[in-house]
């Protein structure tokens, strides 16, 4: 049986901006204080503090008539975004609880905690181990835990106690006292159920669905009360989309005390790889990605992510890649829970490092090679170690592009079509140079390039290579010549002169330098 806790906030605005105000307000001093907004209706009420509501202001009450009854009242303007922004955070926080996590309208948060209470002692332990982590951020929750999410979705609005749990098949009991407006239905719905005098989800039981159908003239209206009372029932599934995809591997460790120090983040990391790789090691996977993320008491997180170049589960070398991204991990006010999640896990690729005779494989060792990148990228950056690939292309510029290291070297592969020699260091961009030419169409009898004069003493060319047409850019781009020559100190250049005299495109041809040969 699948169990699932929502959690709301009935004052998650007026908490949000306690929370995130770094200078005194009104709402501190006990002064009563609003937050507004304007609507069809013009400014009203969206949220009042205590002080406010004890004066008999409640959100939707327009700012006018408030200011009437409470002239001393401070509002400001409600800040939607940075609310949703802010549950948005936490939500992803409370994936400590669970990894299947969901925002629940624009003050609550969904989880689905099928098989997680266990790890807490228990349901009870487990809402009350919730509910205390979430006042320590100054938060006041309301918890409903049942086997359907509207199903504690109501227990948490409605429930008669800041922590409701129904018993695993007991939905039907714990809803029976609830108001009709428990079910999430809209508020013409709600009324048209108060008309008949159904006040109690209790009270729709025994009505057959055909004559609860017939009470509506619209009937959306009708299939919608029916929907919302089967899924709080658990007749009909109601699908949870988690805020963030859960790793399908991932372990976890929480202590008495929470981790203030460096050394307390390696050990913690050390028993959560012991963890991971046993489960990796089951499946019979290893992983690209591994993340490392820390819980901090005051409701932030902090992480440090490593990845591989080919899928691995050793342990040590994992822990040696992760050494010097620990040092960012600022574990603030102290880590009370730290999880480590594989992401882009694969089967091993069996690598064998020396002949069945003893003689080497010829070229690095793959292995050596991939382990090498990942320390070149554990310090200096993810996906910074890049190799030149080869592409299809009688353009030498885009005959090759540099590209992240996929976790082998792979052998270059001989091009179909015949091509001239090539310099041994290619420019990242060729540079524009001045030319004497003897002939208009021949190799230049002198250039100058970065300030120095050269003047050419053999010369090989050319080899002409048109734009490819199919390419969409191809409009405007004219054909070019590259040509080998050598200067008077023995020196060799690749020349390209890009555009001909006689394509009839007007303007005087560039010369460019693009490589040096040995």
């Amino acid at each position: 049986m699948r169990r699932f806790v929502c959690v709301w906030f009935p004052h998650w605005p007026m908490e949000r901006l306690k929370r995130a105000r770094t200078t005194p307000w009104p709402a501190e001093d006990g002064a009563p204080f609003v937050l507004t907004e304007t609507c069809v209706h013009g400014r009203t009420l969206a949220a009042v503090n205590d002080a406010a509501r004890a004066l008999g202001l409640e959100p939707g009450l327009r700012f006018t008539d408030a200011r009437a009854r409470v002239p001393e009242l401070v509002a400001e303007e409600i800040d939607r975004e940075a609310d949703a922004l802010a549950l948005k955070r936490l939500t992803l926080w409370m994936t400590r609880f669970s990894p299947l996590t969901a925002m629940d309208g624009p003050d609550g948060i969904r989880l689905d905690v099928t098989g997680c209470a266990h790890l807490f002692g228990g349901e009870d332990a487990f809402l009350a181990t919730m509910k205390r982590a979430l006042e320590a951020l100054g938060l006041t929750p309301r918890l409903g835990l049942a086997d359907s999410a509207g199903a504690a979705w109501a227990l948490s609005r409605f429930g008669s106690s800041a922590v409701q749990i129904s018993g695993t098949g007991k939905a039907r009991e714990a809803l029976t006292p609830l108001p009709i407006a428990a079910l999430r239905l809209e508020a013409g719905t709600v009324q048209v159920l108060r008309r008949f005098g159904l006040t109690r989800i209790g009270q729709l039981y025994g009505i057959e669905r055909t004559a609860l159908a017939r009470r509506f003239r619209n009937r959306e209206a009708a299939q919608d009360v029916l929907l919302r009372l089967d899924q709080a029932l658990g007749v009909r599934p109601e699908p949870l989309i988690p805020l963030k995809a859960p790793a399908r591997f991932t372990a976890r460790i929480s202590g008495p005390e929470p981790l203030l120090s460096l050394g307390g983040i390696e050990d913690a990391l050390i028993k959560l790889l012991t963890e991971l790789t046993r489960q990796l090691e089951e499946a019979g996977k290893g992983a690209r990605r591994f993340i490392l993320t820390g819980y901090r008491s005051d409701g932030t997180r902090t992480s440090a992510s490593l990845a591989l170049s080919r899928p691995g589960r050793d342990g040590r070398a994992i822990a040696r890649l992760f050494a010097p991204r620990l040092e960012a991990m600022d574990p603030g006010f102290g880590i009370d829970l730290m999880t480590l999640s594989a992401h882009g896990t694969g089967p091993l690729e069996a690598i064998a490092s020396a002949l069945p005779d003893g003689a080497a494989l010829p070229g690095a060792d793959p292995a050596e090679t991939a382990a090498l990148v990942d320390r070149l990228n554990a310090r200096l950056g993810d996906d910074l170690v890049a190799i030149f690939t080869a592409h299809e292309s009688h353009v030498p510029g885009r005959s090759e592009a540099l590209t992240p290291f996929p976790g082998a070297l792979k052998p270059w592969p001989v091009t179909a079509h015949r091509t001239g020699p090539r310099p041994l260091v290619v420019l990242d961009r060729p540079e524009l140079v001045e030319t004497i030419a003897i002939l208009p169409d021949g190799p230049p009898a002198r250039f100058t390039w970065r300030r120095v004069t050269r003047s050419v003493a053999r010369a090989d060319g050319p080899e002409r290579i048109g734009p490819e047409w199919w390419r969409g850019s191809a409009n405007g781009v004219r054909a070019r010549d590259y040509y080998r020559v050598e200067d008077e100190d023995g020196h060799r250049y690749w020349l390209m002169r890009e555009g001909l005299y006689d394509d009839q495109r007007g303007g005087t041809p560039r010369w460019y330098v693009c490589g040096l040969f040995p």
